[in-house]
C-alpha cells in the first residue's frame, strides 16, 4: 500500500511541476506580448494567442490578468526571446527557445546542459535551417468538412491540415502568415484550443530506444531550466 501511495504522490508532483512550468512559460509570453503590443487583446494578436494557450492548460483567469497587469509595471523584468541551436547525443538537431532577462546566465546554463549530456551547443544558424518555423493551430474536430475548410483557409496561408493523435484538427501555416490565419479562424468563429509558433523538422534522425533515452535526458534537463520555454528536435 505504501508503494502505491509513493507512486501516486510522485505522479501528482510530476503533474504539478508540468503545470507550474506551463504557467510560467505562458506568463513570460504574456509579458513579452504586452510589452510589445499593449494590454488590449483585441488589438494585440500575440496577447490573444497567449490567452488562448492559457485557457488550453487551464491557467486561472486571475493569473492571466495578474500577468498582464504586472507586465505593464515599470519594475518588471524585460524578457528577451533567444533561440539556441545545437546537437544532442547521436547527432540529433535541437532548438531551444528561451525567454530571459539575463542572456549571460542563460547561454551558460544551456551550454552546461548540452555538455553534461554529451551534446554540443552550436552557433546561430547551425541547426535552424533543418526546421520550418510554422504557426500551429489546434481545434476541436466537430465534423467540419476538411476539404471545404482547406479551401477557405488557403488564402490565409494554409500549408497543411490534418489531425493529431487525439483527433483534434491541426492547421499549419508559415511563420509570416500566423496573424492572417489567426484572423481567418476568428472570422469563421473557430476558437483554437491552442495557437503556437513551432519549429517542425524537415526530416527525422532515426535512433534506437537506448539512444532515445540519452536524448530524452538532455531534453528533460533543458526543460527543467527556468529560462527555457520549449525544446524542439528532429529525433525520429
Amino acid at each position: 500500500m505504501g508503494r502505491i501511495f509513493e507512486v501516486r504522490k510522485s505522479k501528482m508532483f510530476a503533474r504539478y511541476d508540468r503545470m507550474a512550468k506551463q504557467f510560467s512559460r505562458i506568463g513570460k509570453e504574456i509579458a513579452i506580448a504586452v510589452k510589445a503590443g499593449g494590454p488590449d487583446a483585441e488589438n494585440n494578436p500575440a496577447l490573444r494567442r497567449c490567452m488562448q494557450n492559457a485557457k488550453s492548460v487551464n491557467m486561472p483567469k486571475d493569473r492571466v490578468e495578474a500577468a498582464i497587469k504586472n507586465a505593464m509595471g515599470k519594475d518588471t523584468s524585460n524578457y528577451e526571446q533567444v533561440l539556441y541551436e545545437g546537437y544532442g547525443p547521436h547527432g540529433v538537431a535541437m532548438l531551444v527557445e528561451t525567454a530571459t532577462d539575463n542572456t549571460t546566465r542563460t547561454v551558460a546554463n544551456v551550454r552546461s546542459h548540452f555538455n553534461k549530456e554529451n551534446g554540443n551547443l552550436g552557433n546561430s544558424g547551425s541547426v535552424a535551417f533543418m526546421f520550418k518555423h510554422l504557426g500551429v493551430f489546434k481545434l476541436k474536430n466537430e465534423g467540419q468538412d476538411h476539404d471545404e475548410l482547406e479551401l477557405e483557409l488557403i488564402d490565409a496561408g494554409l500549408e497543411e491540415l490534418g489531425e493529431d493523435s487525439e483527433g483534434n484538427l491541426v492547421i499549419r501555416c508559415g511563420f509570416n502568415d500566423f496573424g492572417n490565419m489567426q484572423s481567418a479562424l476568428e472570422q469563421k468563429g473557430l476558437e483554437p484550443l491552442s495557437a503556437e509558433l513551432e519549429w517542425i523538422p524537415n526530416s527525422l534522425t532515426e535512433v534506437s530506444d537506448e539512444q532515445a533515452d540519452d536524448i530524452s535526458k538532455l531534453i528533460e534537463r533543458l526543460e527543467q531550466d527556468d529560462d527555457v520555454q520549449r525544446v524542439f528536435h528532429n529525433m525520429g
